[in-house]
């Protein structure tokens, strides 16, 4: 999240009350039932004449799930607007849904839908009354993608947790539910009533440039149970959680965003590997789930990514695993779905395959008219449609969204980040970071003997809208739990100057802590982690993304896991550092040697103590 200010939204009040009872009367008098009206969920006969009654346009919008660009439903800064001409041919979301009819749009930070919670908040209720006002208006499902670790849309002062592999690390079930009761409140609060998480890829594959920390781990059983839990609480919140991306991302070297992998386990592997989390998903009731696009010729040899294979979602998901939720998919916009077939058959496959709801279109209008040809010409019928249609109400239904479509500006103050919340994150975090190397027990590193340490290190963009750069942070909470810290990036490929930099501020310093960001043979950041130890001064590394550095940091005497550069992990880091709490995360994925990959250095479970 970049923008930070909140600025005008065109719709800064929650619409009174004689606003909603209008907006809402058409589904309202369609969803009465004789006798007297009560908070139940309508019923499928009721949502199905709601069906009944759309026309086919209506129908194809239902389906779509998009982005547009502002932080208005209705007044968008003018770039958004623009954007939006240039994107979509509409200029904000009002005209979006009144052309398309979507079913459900998704928040991104780079579309500046995300500046901080009241203005979510209004966000959400303008696309509601946008929608809820037109003929025959529908509530709309508000996603967005909040695993949280390295992916968030929303970002301060709403409650940032540990990401997932952190939470693997942690191992607590209490612990995931906990994140997602918090965070699901915190979503619904904002109107956001569909959250694209947890993950539920097994990593397996250190080389995984997509996946990786986004996964709970490298064992099927501990991340079905994390899976389940997190689940358990989202959805108990009064959000639908999604578990992505069948069936198993875990083991790829290539990005779906940018290229199309392929997963090469059999089909015995994958059900003892890849299945499992997900099954555990449909068991707690798992409301969505989210394909991958990326080839299984296990499960289906003809070519195509699991989004369009009909023997994938519809042949093992519905049919084998019993799942009659919603399906969306991953972005349209990726390479992974894009390279074999045109922008304009990639939704009509989609829908022949088992999928409900597609996800962000390239060309909004290209694949919209493309479906309603599909109807048009026979390839696809409207009761294709109106199943996934149907899916799609049923869990707005009961989601309340017919009943209570707008959220108010009290409950945002009430839930959003609240001191609570954030302190619950704080506990959770200390439960995550594992301590890996501690060579003479160097840590916890004491502030009589080391007062003045230098942070040295990465600085990757600060994900999540948190404060960032990580070396700051790290710093700033060194120096509140009693050290005098001092912050020097050094990057992700440090120059021989920048190191020489270091090696000098260093020598100034009683102890050096150091951030590294994925870490290879050949990188600058091992040598400058070298080249620190050689000043005799204690080094403690701490990998801030993947827990695999360890293993390219032989001389390292202290190292320490954080799975993410948010804050509340660096936080815990430090205090763990400092000896405020003691590290208890155990590794969730093995870490291999760095120059024999087929021997593991440190397995599944491994983590010290003091």
């Amino acid at each position: 999240m970049h923008d930070t200010g909140t600025g005008s939204t065109g719709n800064t009040a929650q619409p009174s009350r004689r606003t909603v009872l209008a907006a809402t009367a058409g589904v309202t008098a369609a969803l009465a039932a004789a006798g007297p009206a009560h908070a139940a969920a309508p019923d499928d006969s009721r949502l199905r004449a709601l069906v009944s009654r759309m026309t086919l346009q209506e129908k194809v919008g239902q389906l779509f799930v998009m982005r547009v660009y502002g932080h208005s439903a209705t007044a968008p800064d003018q770039a958004d607007i623009d954007a939006n001409l240039k994107e979509i041919g509409v200029r904000t979301a009002a005209e979006l849904l009144a052309k398309y009819r979507v079913g459900g749009i998704i928040y991104f930070a780079w579309a500046h839908n995300t500046r901080e919670p009241h203005q979510i908040a209004d966000l959400s209720n303008g696309i509601q009354k946008a929608s809820l006002e037109l003929p025959r208006g529908l509530p709309v499902l508000i996603s967005t993608d909040q695993e949280h670790g390295i992916v968030a849309r929303v970002g301060k002062p709403a409650t940032l947790f540990p990401g997932a592999m952190a939470v693997g690390a942690g191992g607590s079930r209490s612990d995931a539910r906990a994140l997602g009761r918090i965070a699901g409140a915190e979503l619904r609060a904002m109107g956001i009533r569909q959250d694209y998480s947890p993950v539920a890829d097994v990593n397996v594959n250190p080389a995984n440039p997509v996946i990786g920390v986004r996964s709970f781990g490298a064992d099927p059983r501990a991340v079905s149970a994390l899976v389940a839990a997190e689940v358990a609480g989202y959805q108990g919140a009064g959000v639908a959680a999604t578990a992505k991306h069948f069936p198993g991302h875990g083991d790829t070297n290539v990005d779906s965003h940018t290229g199309f992998p392929t997963i090469t386990h059999s089909r015995e592997l994958w059900e003892k590997l890849d299945a499992p989390p997900f099954r555990a998903a449909i068991a707690a009731g798992i409301d969505s789930i989210m394909t991958a696009h990326l080839m299984v010729p296990a499960l289906d040899d003809s070519g195509d990514p699991a989004t369009l294979s009909r023997p994938i979602l519809t042949g093992i998901l519905r049919e084998r695993l019993g799942y009659d939720g919603v399906v969306v998919t991953d972005s349209l916009g990726m390479e992974g779905v894009r390279s074999k077939y045109g922008d304009a058959r990639v939704p009509v496959l989609a829908l022949k395959a088992g999928v409900d709801q597609l996800l962000n279109p390239p060309d909004l209008d290209l694949a919209w008219n493309a479906v309603l040809t599909a109807v048009r010409e026979g390839e696809l019928t409207e009761d294709r449609l109106d199943t996934s249609i149907l899916r799609v109400l049923r869990l707005k239904s009961k989601l309340g969204l017919f009943r209570s479509p707008y959220v108010g500006q009290g409950g945002v103050d009430r839930t959003v980040g609240t001191r609570a919340h954030l302190a619950a994150a704080d506990r959770i975090a200390e439960r995550t970071t594992t301590l890996l190397v501690n060579e003479g027990r160097l840590l916890p590193l004491s502030r009589r003997r080391y007062p003045k340490v230098l942070v040295v290190g990465a600085d990757p963009a600060s994900p999540s809208g948190t404060t960032g750069p990580p070396t700051g942070v790290l710093a700033g909470a060194l120096g509140e739990l009693g050290f005098t810290a001092t912050a020097l990036s050094t990057g992700t490929a440090p120059s021989a100057a920048t190191i020489a930099k270091a090696v000098a501020a260093a020598r100034e310093a009683d102890a050096v802590v150091v951030a590294t960001y994925n870490v290879t043979s050949g990188s600058g950041q091992k040598a400058l982690v070298e080249q620190l130890v050689a000043t005799g001064r204690p080094v403690v590394a701490v990998a801030i993304r993947n827990p695999y550095d360890v293993a390219q940091l032989p001389s390292a005497p202290a190292c320490l896991a954080a799975y993410s550069w948010t804050d509340v992990e660096l936080r815990s880091a430090a205090r763990v550092i400092a000896g405020r709490v003691k590290p208890r995360g155990k590794l969730p994925v093995p870490v291999q040697r760095a120059d024999d990959p087929e021997q593991v250095l440190y397995p599944v479970g491994y983590g010290l103590s003091y």
